[in-house]
């Protein structure tokens, strides 16, 4: 094409193109960065939204308040973003499989899991299971090579990271309540947090082939409709034109903290994988759960085993991340595995 010619678009050949593949990868210190921050935004909505909860006479009333105000949030980003609506427009040449779009079931899983065990296993135990299930699905899933940073080895570093953040989580709770443990519900609790690991991992993948902002779309629309079921099976829809609702603003919070959560997903899942964004999220979820003990009034102050929860979490993340033999396999620019 000669100098100053158009191809059969009328495009000029000196015309910037715009780029048209999904956003570039953060750097690792920044997707750390985002999941401590995420893990942050996480402990503030898991507080909001048990308040919340509480207040209006039934838990499951605050996941649909979550889950529809999320909702609603992304919607209207989808409204004012272009570069939202052309990601999705984008799926239709993705071509990825059809289970890649399901993420979103792992996140209202996690919900209906939560409702029903935390009452009969107590917050802590439930905390230690849910984590626990995560670092499990984090190495599998990373090990299938279903994130879209590719397959990661199962090596010593990574176990032990794992491990050590369990074991970081348990340290946390000690001298926490504890509800009636039995061996169903406590491996209910566990695949809730193998649920999480899924939807992580799944949402990645679509991330890394259309953008953060379409997968979070992607997300909140198989997730709503399931929350949505989820609380009617729960009888959450039970007296709530009656409900109490409260005045404060901040209760209404925990949607947005979601996106927010979920966007961090998006992005630090392609950098450092699944097991290590859980990790840095459960060390902001500890620091966050450390701050508002120290802020918040009536709570009980720093606490040494929190605190000690979170420095090991720390050692978790680091030692998460020590290459030995690297990643058996890439991921091409569209999200899909190769080899």
């Amino acid at each position: 094409m000669t100098s100053g010619s158009t191809d059969s678009t009328g495009r000029s050949d000196r015309t910037p193109r715009r780029p048209t593949g999904p956003v570039r990868q953060v750097p690792v210190w920044a997707a750390l960065f985002l999941a401590v921050s995420g893990g942050l935004a996480s402990a503030v909505q898991s507080a909001v939204n048990a308040d919340l909860g509480e207040r209006v006479g039934h838990a499951a009333v605050a996941a649909v308040v979550n889950t529809l105000t999320g909702a609603a949030l992304v919607f209207a980003g989808l409204l004012a973003m272009p570069s939202m609506r052309t990601g999705l427009r984008a799926l239709r040449t993705a071509r990825l499989p059809w289970w890649a779009y399901l993420g979103g079931l792992g996140g209202a899983g996690f919900v209906l899991v939560a409702t029903y065990t935390v009452p009969v296993l107590g917050v802590a135990v439930f905390v230690i299971a849910q984590v626990a299930g995560n670092s499990v699905g984090g190495l599998a899933v990373d090990r299938a090579g279903l994130a879209p940073v590719g397959r990661l080895a199962l090596n010593g570093p990574r176990v032990t990271g794992a491990l050590l953040g369990v074991g970081a989580v348990a340290l946390a709770q000690l001298g926490r309540p504890v509800g009636t443990v039995t061996a169903g519900v406590a491996l209910l609790a566990v695949t809730g947090g193998v649920a999480v690991a899924l939807q992580a991992a799944l949402n990645g993948r679509v991330s890394a082939a259309v953008g953060a902002g379409a997968g979070a779309v992607v997300n909140f629309g198989v997730a709503t409709p399931a929350v949505l079921g989820a609380a009617a099976v729960l009888g959450g829809f039970r007296g709530l034109p009656s409900a109490p609702w409260p005045a404060e603003w901040y209760l209404y919070a925990g949607g947005p903290l979601g996106v927010g959560i979920v966007l961090v997903l998006l992005l630090s899942v392609r950098s450092i994988g699944v097991l290590r964004t859980g990790l840095a999220i459960v060390a902001g979820q500890l620091g966050g759960a450390l701050l508002l003990d120290v802020l918040l009034p009536g709570r009980p102050g720093a606490g040494v085993p929190v605190l000690a929860g979170t420095v090991v979490t720390v050692v978790a993340v680091a030692l998460s991340g020590r290459r030995t033999t690297g990643a058996a396999a890439a991921v091409r620019p569209d999200g899909r595995l190769v080899g």
